[in-house]
């Protein structure tokens, strides 16, 4: 195993932290992430002038400060509790933590079909009020990652080919996704993000389990971030994965 697999599989961690413990973090974090999701938006949209925009930098200076003074000096990475709840903060299409992330709240049923709706506001934009591609891209990335996850097959993405069917505009829009096949290590998946029961793009793509992760695999690790007795990689029993009742704060479009 390489260094840098070494690295990456270091950042998925079971810590032993509580639920109760996790509620309160999420109740502390999740609105400030919401905060600055409203002031994204805002900073597009916003008329104010030289002398409010030079008031609204200071504040932000002396937020940035109370911050930075107690942080962490590498990525959030998947952290699970002592009861197995996964928490993936830190990602950008998910991630409670994460102003950049919409977020994507993810419902799935026992078909193994994913779905989320969500809102898009003005920081994703590409042409003149239309989502970005790249965006439809990352939440589609997503959604069939999450969708081979909780499918029982985990892994990453090795390949994600998109069709941009018609413009997918702003505001509220809804992505499904769904097993297609397996082979092996690979999970093929399929998915569409659409708007107003039109279907704006299209995406398959294979999910790759990493050879790290592979419990046959000579050097896989088996215990994240120095935590014995727990595997690295995400199994078919953490079905919360990205929506439990802590992660559901946040956007107009909580689930």
């Amino acid at each position: 195993m390489s260094v840098f697999d070494d690295e990456i599989a270091r950042l998925y961690v079971q810590d032993g932290v509580s639920d109760d413990r996790i509620d309160a973090e999420a109740a502390r974090y999740g609105p400030l992430a919401e905060d600055l999701r409203a002031l994204i938006d805002l900073t597009i949209r916003s008329r104010a002038g030289d002398d409010e925009v030079a008031k609204v930098r200071a504040l932000l200076d002396q937020a940035r400060k109370v911050l930075a003074a107690d942080a962490e000096d590498h990525p959030f990475g998947v952290r699970w509790g002592a009861s197995g709840r996964r928490r993936s903060w830190g990602n950008a299409a998910v991630g409670l933590r994460n102003a950049i992330a919409p977020p994507l709240h993810i419902e799935h049923d026992e078909t193994g079909r994913v779905w989320a709706d969500f809102f898009l506001h003005a920081g994703y934009e590409g042409p003149a009020g239309m989502t970005h591609g790249g965006v439809s891209a990352l939440i589609l990335d997503q959604m069939l990652g999450s969708c081979a996850q909780l499918g029982g097959h985990p892994g990453m993405t090795g390949t994600l080919s998109l069709r941009y069917r018609r413009p997918a505009p702003l505001g509220r829009l809804r992505a499904e996704a769904r097993i297609d096949r397996t082979e092996g290590v690979k999970t093929f998946v399929v998915g569409t993000i659409e708007s107003d029961g039109q279907v704006c793009v299209e995406a398959e793509g294979v999910f790759i389990l990493p050879r790290w992760a592979r419990g046959t695999e000579p050097d896989a690790p088996t215990t994240p971030g120095g935590v014995d007795g727990t595997d690295v990689w995400p199994s078919a029993r953490d079905e919360e994965t990205i929506d439990t009742a802590a992660t559901r704060q946040g956007g107009p479009d909580d689930d």
